[in-house]
């Protein structure tokens, strides 16, 4: 959400014709992420925000609108796309693809209570089952198969206790992908449901949102994604247990962990872990030049890291 493609209230408003919304009021660059480049858009129709997409293509874009569309139809609250007097989801802008999706009410809560964590794991569970029946197949991006790709292009970049985690860790979960995922349910997932991608009003959940890194992978892969942020003492990286139970027990009351994923559920911990401690140690030490940007210190993902090798827990609810 960084803004790596400036545009001009001026070249927006001739571009928005092409869409249903009358004329643009404001536009107010985004600064925080670092993937897309994102703008908050008023205009006349109402409050939106404009995507401009850095590294998807044209031909990847349905499956993550397409997904937001199905999920806001099964009464999921998430952002809705907006189509263009032709239809399309998709525009050009500036030659890059572009969207425009509605805007969440509410704030990011970066302080949760065991309250806000129950209202994230009840309507992360309504997600997974809205999406089962979604059409498009489409592969976690930042899969297994990214992360082997990544592991040595940082190695140089890392001290050697760095480096030895790493590479331990990496064929931890080469053997943990071989001998457990493939039993583990799967489907559409968010990938990235950090509490910067969720809104609230006081204790009442109003949506999540950025799907743009969304993909198939299993459903256990998400909610260790979303318990290790939502979860955690930010200094140590351990799991705070009430916040953690309440996450876990709301879920599970929606759509019940099976045995295999309890007894997956440490690794699987260690899995998203590693996923964020590569991206974020791909953008610290390789950053993309951006307005706005400020790449997120690959220390703290290190550190949960660590954390969970050293002090694995069952699955809590």
């Amino acid at each position: 959400m960084a803004v790596f493609t400036p545009v001009t209230l001026e070249e927006v408003s001739r571009w928005i014709q092409q869409f249903p919304l009358g004329d643009v009021r404001s536009l107010q660059g985004i600064a925080s992420g670092i993937e897309n480049t994102n703008f908050f858009l008023s205009t006349a129709s109402g409050e939106f925000v404009l995507t401009i997409f850095e590294k998807l293509s044209f031909e990847q874009l349905p499956f993550y609108l397409g997904l937001m569309r199905h999920l806001a139809l099964h009464d999921v609250l998430v952002p809705s796309p907006v189509a263009t007097n032709k239809g399309e989801l998709v525009a050009s802008l500036h030659g890059k693809p572009a969207a425009i999706v509605s805007k969440l009410e509410g704030k990011c809560q970066l302080s949760p209570a065991p309250a806000h964590c129950a209202e994230v794991g009840a309507m992360l569970a309504r997600m997974h089952l809205a999406a089962k029946d979604f059409p498009i197949r489409q592969p976690n991006l930042r899969g297994i198969e990214w992360r082997r790709e990544t592991a040595p292009v940082v190695l140089a970049y890392l001290s050697d206790s760095n480096k030895e985690l790493l590479c331990s860790e990496m064929l931890f979960q080469d053997r943990f992908h071989q001998q457990s995922v493939p039993s583990l349910p799967s489907g559409p997932v968010h990938a990235d449901l950090f509490r910067n991608n969720v809104m609230f009003d006081g204790l009442r959940l109003t949506g999540f949102f950025d799907f743009y890194f969304a993909g198939c992978d299993t459903w256990l892969f998400d909610v260790a994604v979303t318990v290790n942020d939502w979860c955690i003492d930010i200094d140590s990286g351990a799991l705070d247990e009430a916040r953690t139970r309440a996450l876990l027990s709301a879920y599970h009351a929606t759509r019940p962990f099976s045995p295999q994923e309890k007894a997956a559920w440490p690794a699987m911990l260690r899995s998203a872990a590693l996923r964020f401690w590569l991206s974020r140690l791909v953008d610290y030490y390789m950053p993309r030049d951006a307005e706005l940007l400020t790449p997120h210190d690959p220390v703290h993902f290190e550190r949960i890291l660590r954390e969970r090798i050293t002090n694995p827990v069952p699955i809590l609810y």
